[in-house]
């Protein structure tokens, strides 16, 4: 796809004319130079004032936002935003809505004078050298780590091994098992206390000193085993002992561990739904900026949120799902706000009943849980460890006690054996399980039954949604015809009658209960669909089914709850936020957070519409899914090998006793991760011959897409292990990224490399994505993307494809910045869909005191260190 140039054709009159010879009727001038600049990008000599962008004129959402970059171009406009183009689909319309909003126009030769940004905000000059000194000084923390766990390991599970029978082999896993474990959760605890002490609001940059130390304690904190027990009122007391103030009867399920937890206070009675960002702290132009976040009593947050640091709730508010609280926003005690950034809304979140749950119940059930990790589910996984030392013969020698030498050819043969059936007894065995043990657990569960937290069915259905939600199947079986049999038979979706498309589900899926999920016939979902079927209030839960009509299609990362108000043949664009109050949605788009209506469809998107239907889908139906049957050999072949290679590097590390075997077990957390690095990387440039990939317009059906859908199969959890670290730039650029110096990668994920481009000195967040591409329905559409120097990504933003930021933009956090936008160079943009943040910058008196920007509101922040008084800052007011 070529992107269509922004500037005017020559011998157009000047700018600031077209306003100008209309004198009074500015709306009149608007509408003119609307419908001038229309017609140029849509390609056509005149462009009626009534003519609708979509039904009459055929445009979609791409034209559209490369209209609005024209129009942000001309200084004597009015700006436009897409949620302006959506709402008012005619020039006339769209000229009357924003004239009001026209900039003054400045004297002929006078100079505008740009707000400068404070000192914390100003993107931070790079330096190469702490750059590579600090990923020095990470590579030798994380050798002497992992080879002090590596070691320890061994050892321990040798001493497991020498033990003789059972019940002496089990006792000593308890015992070892128990001690490493809990020297794993104290370790984080003590350094933490070690080398910060108390976290305090602050700024500071990358690469230096103090983010050394941060870096260490954010790593050790997000990979303790401590995390397993989200959920339970473990977790709780894990997140208090790193000093976090959490009051009694604190429910949390997110799996992202606050890192400056001296800066969370969460009062008591609150709820905390999973997939939520509260993390305490931001990247932001270079530096990593700490900041409190403080929820009240008897809060709720709900799934898919961000909460940005300097934000609060009073006590009894709600922040619904798919929302955000920008950076200094404040939810007032008994108001429910959603929306990206929230704002006021009558919708209740919480719609459980309230039962009988006291503190003894969840004592109960954090002890309950430690005796079957220390008694059962931990001596488990080292006496299994120790019974493969003690019965490979490579690794226990011929008398099960001490490893001989042996041949080269042996230690393959081993590595082999043990591979194979380890990899392939995984997903034969998995299947089985998966399908027979959580749909017997299921039935202990009444829908629509309230039943207390913490009790035998709370866990039974924490249970379910762990088993169920295993990514490897749905990973292995997404984006082909597989997937539904999966789903349907093996998980027990409600699917049928099924209108088979070989695209019905991505490779991202999950749920609470597979049992009470229902999908419409010829409805689409690509990846990150999460179906809420749970309900949960501070001492009670239910399940219930979540419906989702017939014939809709479903974008990325979008979170459905039951009740959900929507209906047949409905488009949910990516990131939006499904409604649950209103009458039902049917025959129409839904864009943004909160949503709003759009098309369902445009004439642009209907050009593959004779290949879904009669012989043609049947013959190429049939030669997608052997393409993906192909694929689902291969991708199995791939992560086959990468065990064995594990394997093969495992098998000589404990086969030796000397000093370089203690080497080798020292390196071997290390060895691994490169090889697992290097391995998928290469892979994923085989797939695509070592050639980038192009823009591309065509159907699902067209062997191109097969192939770039073959692309997301490759890997990449590992990624995360480099987080923070210069090697996550290697790592990307193994994959084809083209990446400039010093970028700060917090957590970012591209999902097509080669079609992305990020330059010195960007700073992305944890969550944030550049996705090159989209699936409407049965079209594929994919452009290049392009980040400038010094661009920030917040924390959960989305870049979609065909998108450029230029030089030191920032994306505010939870923010969709759709396809096709033109950021001017240092904007802050923020929203779902994003749109552009005026008077951003604070501007500074003659004194230096800051001050708030026009439009903004102050309100009273409780701080985190006393709940009796409050500091104020300023936010700018919901719309």
């Amino acid at each position: 796809m070529v992107r269509e140039p922004v500037d005017g054709p020559p011998g157009d009159p000047p700018e600031s004319s077209t306003l100008a010879a209309d004198g009074g009727d500015s709306t009149a001038g608007v509408e003119r130079a609307f419908a001038a600049l229309l017609a140029e990008v849509v390609r056509t000599e005149r462009v009626a004032v009534d003519s609708h962008f979509f039904a009459d004129l055929g445009a979609d959402s791409l034209v559209m936002a490369h209209f609005c970059a024209r129009v942000r171009k001309r200084p004597d406009l009015p700006p436009v935003s897409m949620k302006d183009v959506y709402q008012h689909s005619t020039v006339r319309s769209l000229a009357i809505a924003v004239a009001d909003t026209a900039p003054a126009r400045t004297a002929p030769g006078a100079a505008e004078s740009a707000p400068t940004a404070p000192p914390d905000e100003a993107p931070l000059a790079g330096s190469t050298m702490r750059y590579v000194l600090c990923g020095a000084a990470q590579l030798l923390f994380f050798l002497g780590y992992s080879g002090l766990v590596a070691f320890t390991t061994t050892r321990g599970y040798r001493w497991v091994a020498d033990g003789s029978g059972p019940s002496l082999v089990y006792g000593r896993a308890v015992v070892f098992g128990g001690a490493e474990f809990l020297g794993l959760c104290a370790f984080p605890v003590l350094l933490k206390w070690l080398l910060i002490g108390r976290w305090t609001a602050r700024a500071f940059p990358v690469w230096g000193l103090t983010y050394l130390r941060f870096w260490i304690v954010k790593v050790l904190v997000h990979a303790n085993p401590v995390v397993l027990f989200v959920g339970s009122p473990l977790y709780v007391l894990y997140l208090r002992a790193l000093g976090a103030r959490i009051g009694k009867h604190v429910t949390i399920l997110s799996r992202t561990v606050p890192v400056c937890t001296d800066l969370l206070t969460i009062g008591a009675g609150t709820v905390i739904r999973k997939d939520a960002f509260l993390l305490c702290y931001r990247a932001h132009a270079g530096r990593i900026q700490t900041g409190p976040v403080t929820l009240g009593r008897d809060v709720f947050v709900g799934e898919r949120t961000v909460l940005d640091i300097d934000t609060s709730m009073g006590d009894g508010a709600q922040l619904g799902h798919t929302s955000a609280l920008q950076r200094g926003a404040t939810v007032p005690g008994g108001q429910r706000w959603h929306g990206s950034p929230a704002q006021l809304t009558e919708v209740n979140y919480v719609r459980v009943p309230p039962v009988r749950c006291g503190t003894w119940r969840r004592a109960a059930f954090g002890v309950v849980g430690l005796a079957k990790t220390f008694l059962l589910g931990v001596p488990l996984i080292v006496a299994g460890t120790a019974l493969l030392l003690t019965r490979v013969p490579v690794l226990g020698g011929p008398d099960g006690r001490a490893p001989q030498p042996v041949t080269p050819g042996a230690l393959l043969l081993d590595a082999l054996v043990l591979s194979l059936v380890g990899f392939f007894g995984f997903v034969v065995v998995g299947l089985a399980v998966l399908g027979t043990v959580p749909r017997l657990l299921h039935r202990l569960l009444v829908p629509g039954t309230a039943y207390p937290l913490y009790g035998f069915r709370y866990s039974v259905h924490r249970t379910v949604a762990r088993m169920t939600n295993l990514r490897f199947f749905v990973w292995l079986f997404g984006d082909s015809s597989a997937i539904v049999g999966y789903l349907q038979r093996g998980l027990g979706y409600r699917l049928s009658p099924v209108e088979q498309t070989g695209s019905n589900f991505g490779i991202g899926l999950q749920h609470d209960s597979p049992y009470l999920s229902t999908v419409g016939t010829g409805t689409m979902v690509a990846d990150g669909l999460s179906l809420l079927n749970a309900e949960l209030s501070r001492t009670s839960f239910s399940v219930s089914r979540t419906t989702i009509g017939n014939h809709n299609f479903l974008g990325n990362y979008i979170a459905y709850p039951a009740r959900g108000r929507t209906g047949e043949n409905c488009l949910l664009a990516t990131k939006v936020m499904v409604p649950l109050d209103g009458e039902v949605r049917t025959g129409v788009g839904l864009l943004g957070s909160p949503c709003f209506e759009i098309p369902r469809s445009v004439e642009r998107d209907s050009r593959f519409d004779h290949l879904r239907s009669g012989e043609e889908l049947h013959r190429r139906l049939a030669a997608k899914n052997r393409y993906n049957l192909r694929t689902i050999g291969l991708v199995l072949l791939i992560r086959w090998v990468h065990v064995f290679g594990l394997t093969l590097l495992s098998l000589a590390t404990v086969n030796r006793d000397d000093g370089v075997g203690i080497a080798l077990d020292a390196g071997f957390l290390t060895v691994s991760l490169g090889f697992t690095a290097v391995y998928y990387a290469l892979v994923e440039r085989c797939m695509t011959r070592f050639r980038p990939l192009r823009p591309q317009v065509c159907s699902i059906y067209d062997p191109y897409f097969w192939h770039h859908e073959r692309l997301w199969k490759v890997p990449d959890a590992h990624f995360n292990a480099f987080n923070g670290t210069p090697f996550k730039n290697l790592v990307w650029r193994l994959h084809g990224v083209r990446l400039g110096r010093r970028v700060f990668d917090d957590g970012c994920h591209p999902s097509e490399r080669t079609l992305t481009t990020i330059g010195d000195d960007c700073t992305l967040n944890t969550g944030s994505r550049i996705q090159c591409h989209s699936q409407e329905d049965g079209t594929f559409k994919s452009d290049r993307s392009t980040l400038g120097t010094g661009c920030t990504l917040g924390v959960g933003s989305l870049v979609h494809y065909g998108v450029t930021l230029g030089d030191g933009a920032t994306l505010a956090a939870d923010s969709f910045l759709m396809k096709g936008e033109d950021v001017p160079p240092h904007a802050l943009w923020a929203g779902n869909p994003a749109t552009e943040v005026r008077d951003h910058r604070r501007r500074c008196s003659p004194a230096g005191t800051a001050t708030e920007p026009p439009g903004s509101v102050a309100r009273p922040v409780p701080s985190p260190r006393s709940p009796h008084h409050g500091t104020t800052v300023a936010e700018h007011a919901p719309g």
